[in-house]
């Protein structure tokens, strides 16, 4: 049997200790071995981008559109497109600009999707943390950007709902309710925040998504998707919503106790790619970081993404070039062990 290149034994195992087990029965010492369904996934393949931007006060619009013509995006096919592109909003503080995306970045891809011809760009966010959005869309410095380019901004903590069937599956949500605006748009972008986290390891392109979903319907800070598993919800929220691209501020990221209560690293990056599966498990690699070990990319690996180094087509930038780990704290569970070795 021929297992996927990048594959990865369930802990303690070595892939030939796994191919010899499956050859005699699936048995290994004392104990029966199991291995998941997600082992035998057909491998998937997907292409990021990686551009180092040493500051915030250079030609982002510029850099992202070289990064979309190298993955493949023109004109074609963004022309006449309404594109909603989601960013990180948490909290704000006069001190720690480094929570959210940097509000250079959105105006950087609002023109670059323009440049392609979009009819629109828009901007959503649904806190999680605050409900009052506008306060952090104010306090954030976005407002100023936005209003300047007369883009709109819609707070998705209360509008309206439309339900979907959960894709997913991996909680026990039978449907996810999202903004009925997404109805109206072509194209979903997170526009993440590079950050470690105390929950999950890393945040990313897909944890950045649990902002879509009203706090109309899931609470604050979405309590519900906390209730039915942080890990899980991430993959529900992906399966069904099904975002078309991800970019990842990595210019200035977060180490440390994340998403609020991290220092500022500087990793000099932005990251980018339509599967943001391999979108994440890039940042992770530059962040020092193995993206196997981090629960929700190592269980949508192959699935929802390749997540294996060999499965991503790398352009732009090496990860090796652009490689800065980020700090891990061992006395939180999710960072515990998960550093890139």
């Amino acid at each position: 049997m021929d297992l996927p290149t990048d594959y990865r034994a369930p802990q303690g195992l070595t892939r030939r200790d796994v191919l010899r087990a499956l050859a005699g029965g699936l048995v290994i010492g004392a104990g029966t071995l199991v291995v998941p369904k997600r082992y035998f996934r057909l491998p998937q393949e997907a292409e990021t981008f990686v551009a180092k931007v040493a500051h915030y006060q250079l030609d982002i619009a510029g850099i992202l559109s070289l990064g979309m013509v190298e993955l493949g995006i023109r004109k074609t096919e963004i022309q006449g497109k309404r594109i909603l592109l989601k960013p990180n909003l948490v909290e704000t503080a006069s001190e720690a600009p480094h929570i959210n995306t940097h509000p250079l970045v959105l105006r950087g891809a609002i023109e670059a999707f323009l440049r392609l011809g979009a009819a629109a760009v828009m901007v959503a966010e649904g806190p999680g943390h605050r409900r009052d959005t506008l306060a952090v869309y104010e306090e954030s410095g976005l407002a100023d950007v936005l209003t300047e380019d007369r883009i709109k901004f819609h707070d998705l903590n209360y509008i309206t709902g439309y339900a979907l069937p959960n894709a997913g599956r991996q909680t026990t949500m039978k449907t996810l309710t999202f903004p009925a605006l997404f109805q109206e748009v072509d194209w979903i972008v997170s526009v993440a925040k590079m950050k470690t986290h105390h929950w999950t390891g890393a945040t990313l392109s897909m944890k950045n998504l649990f902002g879509v979903m009203p706090g109309r319907y899931y609470g604050w800070p979405k309590n519900v998707l906390h209730h039915e598993g942080i890990q899980n919800s991430i993959l529900d929220i992906n399966a069904t919503l099904k975002p078309h691209f991800a970019i990842v501020d990595g210019v200035i990221g977060m180490e440390g106790d994340g998403p609020i209560m991290g220092d500022p690293k500087h990793a000099g990056v932005l990251v980018m790619g339509r599967n943001l599966p391999a979108v994440d498990a890039t940042c992770c690699r530059i962040m020092g970081i193995d993206p196997y070990k981090v629960t929700y990319l190592e269980q949508a690996d192959n699935w929802l993404g390749p997540i294996g180094e060999r499965s991503i087509e790398q352009r732009g930038e090496t990860i090796v070039s652009t490689q800065t780990d980020f700090k891990l704290i061992d006395t939180i569970p999710a960072q515990h062990g998960i550093r890139l070795s």
